[in-house]
Order: structure tokens, then C-alpha cells, then sequence
């Protein structure tokens, strides 16, 4: 099970909101410098060092939604509402506000 789990609906067509997805992951990659790949609709995410070291997950692109799944590794998980208060404020830049 996912340390963050984030569902945000959406009204954008499905290669829109892939496009604004991919924004969220470089984003992530710009700050963070997580590597990540698109898989069919999921992009899959990982933090082979720095800062957020041994974090991992995938956003997945639906037709009305995003899903952000996030594992956090243990020496992170005290920082859980911090990176959920980050992802649902980049989340709302991107998509727009739930």
C-alpha cells in the first residue's frame, strides 16, 4: 500500500491531462531529481538518490482522473504531510484547484 494516495478528478481530455501529468513528473525531477518513464497511461517514479532517496511511485492518468501514489521510504515517513501538502499543491497548479 502507497504511504500517499491522492485522487483528483479532472475535466481535461485524457492526452491534456497526460501532458499536465508529465508536467507534475518534471517538476519532481527538476527538484527532486527523481527519474521516472511513461508505462501506457501510469508514469513510474523513483529516487535513486539525493534527498528523497528510496521514494517510489506512479501517476496514473484516467479519462476524469489522476491518481498519485507514492511510497515513502521509513526515513521519510515523518515527512508524509509535508510531500502530501506539496503533491495536492502541484497538483491544483496543474490540473487546477478540486
Amino acid at each position: 500500500m502507497a504511504t500517499i494516495d491522492i485522487r483528483r478528478q479532472h475535466s481535461l481530455d485524457k492526452e491534456e491531462a497526460k501532458k499536465r501529468a508529465e508536467q507534475l513528473a518534471q517538476g519532481m525531477e527538476d527538484k527532486l531529481g527523481i527519474t521516472w518513464r511513461w508505462d501506457g497511461d501510469l508514469i513510474r517514479f523513483e529516487a535513486p538518490g539525493g534527498a528523497a532517496k528510496g521514494t517510489k511511485g506512479v501517476v496514473r492518468v484516467e479519462a476524469s482522473a489522476v491518481q498519485v501514489e507514492i511510497d515513502l521510504p521509513f526515513l521519510l515517513k515523518a515527512m508524509k504531510g509535508m510531500v502530501e501538502s506539496k503533491v495536492n499543491d502541484k497538483l491544483d497548479s496543474v490540473l487546477g484547484k478540486a
